[in-house]
């Protein structure tokens, strides 16, 4: 499969999920722009020795005007945009009576408005190319909750939400939208985890295992290529049969 010539955006592309999303696009041939708060120069190296264009370009996803600039200068260095990954999210976790409003303010505001403020600023040259291709980064976390987490299952849950409505408004124009929602996943986060915690997870995931970030950066590579070109509105688990 091959996206040669396609320029794809990759918000939180710097580390982790979003590396390795941006590392595999990269491989299919896709230029890559990297959008994130602190941009890696590293990994920009990384994928540009993948014989492909690539720039980091500094972004605060919740921030509108930011984002807009941000996606500015995407379309002046590479005139078009094909595809997008909506990966950019943070963690604030505890249980809601000690849940402080700040903490479910900037979760939302990072892993829902992010995205949102994203898709609105790359809406009309899309709608103008009349093609294109948007995955948004959810959670197994949005479909079945998890204790501590509602802010941040809240938010994925939104995002699921958001992806199957735009699938809805941007079908018209030959855009597909879906969602990749990972299980639990080998990163610096989960490698915080206690051995504890980490058995108790892995009883409960049918292939005995976390995932890697390459596994997702696989899933969304396929909604990223024509072959996925008839399925929009989706949402792919990653997560090695932990939700079925």
């Amino acid at each position: 499969m091959s996206l040669k010539g396609k320029t794809a955006v990759v918000t939180g592309g710097s580390r982790g999920i979003g590396k390795a999303i941006s590392m595999k696009l990269a491989k299919q041939g896709a230029n890559i722009v990297v959008l994130d708060m602190v941009i890696s120069d590293e990994t920009i190296d990384e994928i540009k020795k993948l014989k492909v264009k690539a720039i980091g370009i500094e972004t605060n996803v919740t921030d509108e005007v930011s984002v807009n600039e941000a996606i500015k200068k995407v379309l002046e260095t590479f005139e078009t945009i094909d595809i997008v990954v909506n990966n950019a999210g943070i963690t604030k976790d505890n249980l809601l009576l000690r849940m402080k409003k700040e903490d479910w303010d900037a979760v939302i505001n990072v892993n829902l408005t992010g995205a949102f403020n994203v898709l609105k600023a790359v809406n009309k040259p899309m709608f103008k190319q009349r093609s294109g291709k948007i995955i948004n980064i959810a959670s197994v976390v949005g479909l079945m909750g998890n204790v501590g987490q509602a802010n941040y299952a809240a938010s994925k849950a939104g995002l699921i939400g958001m992806t199957k409505t735009l699938a809805r408004e941007f079908a018209t124009r030959n855009i597909q939208v879906n969602a990749v929602a990972p299980g639990f996943i080998n990163t610096e986060m989960t490698k915080k985890l206690s051995a504890e915690v980490v058995d108790y997870f892995i009883k409960n995931i049918p292939l005995g295992t976390f995932g890697e970030a390459e596994d997702v950066a696989n899933a969304v590579a396929f909604l990223a290529g024509p072959d996925s070109n008839y399925i929009t509105g989706q949402v792919v688990n990653v997560d090695g049969g932990m939700v079925m």
